[in-house]
């Protein structure tokens, strides 16, 4: 007996827009964390307008979670960035200090968020 849940069209279609934008926020995420590598904030916008296009089709899904986590994560994480950001002007260590924990958050949150995904589980917040 396979533990493998077979998905509907519409499932898979979800499936692979949460797939797409949880390697868009990787990208960004891992590329926060190595110096001097900045990937484009274009790829983070992709990835948000994305999720805020396709929330709507996710409804009543056990992948509405992940829609949900995903622009929860990016708002939170501007939110902060933007709030730590005068750190960078007045000190600069405690700036870098306050973005890498901000970065290393963001990180843990699209990884788990995509084990749930690839495991066909919604995400508990």
């Amino acid at each position: 007996m396979s533990d493998t849940i077979d998905l509907g069209e519409r499932d898979r279609h979800l499936k692979t827009i949460g797939i797409i934008s949880y390697l868009l926020h990787a990208i960004v995420a891992v590329a926060a964390l190595v110096p001097t590598v900045q990937a484009s904030i274009v790829l983070l916008l992709i990835a948000f307008v994305l999720d805020l296009v396709k929330k709507d089709d996710a409804a009543g899904t056990w992948q509405e979670s992940h829609f949900r986590w995903r622009i929860r994560t990016v708002v939170w994480a501007g939110a902060l960035y933007l709030l730590t950001l005068p750190l960078w002007f007045l000190l600069i260590v405690p700036g870098w200090i306050a973005w890498f924990v901000i970065s290393i958050w963001f990180l843990y949150r699209i990884v788990r968020g995509w084990l749930n995904l690839n495991e066909n589980r919604a995400i508990q917040a």
